[in-house]
């Protein structure tokens, strides 16, 4: 079975075409890295909640968007391989510099797939 990555990312609404530009720009390196397929979603209907939400989880401001991402790959072992490669592989420090969202503030994990139609 597939695995995941996911990240839940407050992105300054400002700054919607920029994201896109990195995600573009980030998305081969990732296919590279063997991953199968890539989505990034711009919140569009994203509600805050009274005990927990997605603009909760995030702590988002006012002039922020909720922007959800998610990897799909093989297995485990490609997942972890890209995020070694991520602290090593200069191309990825390269756009990782320029950002255009806190990183503190994102959340993350990696998921088995349990069902995928």
């Amino acid at each position: 079975m597939s695995y995941f990555q996911i990240a839940v990312i407050p992105v300054p609404t400002a700054h919607r075409d920029q994201y896109k530009t990195v995600a573009e720009t980030m998305a081969p390196l990732f296919m590279e890295y063997g991953a199968l397929q890539l989505f990034e979603g711009w919140g569009s209907m994203v509600p805050p909640g009274e005990v927990t939400s997605l603009p909760m989880a995030v702590q988002l401001k006012e002039d922020e968007t909720v922007v959800v991402s998610f990897i799909e790959w093989p297995d485990a072992e490609k997942a972890m391989a890209c995020m070694e490669a991520m602290e090593t592989d200069p191309r990825f420090a390269e756009m990782g510099a320029d950002m255009p969202f806190d990183g503190k503030r994102m959340i993350f994990g990696t998921f088995e797939t349990m069902l995928k139609r």
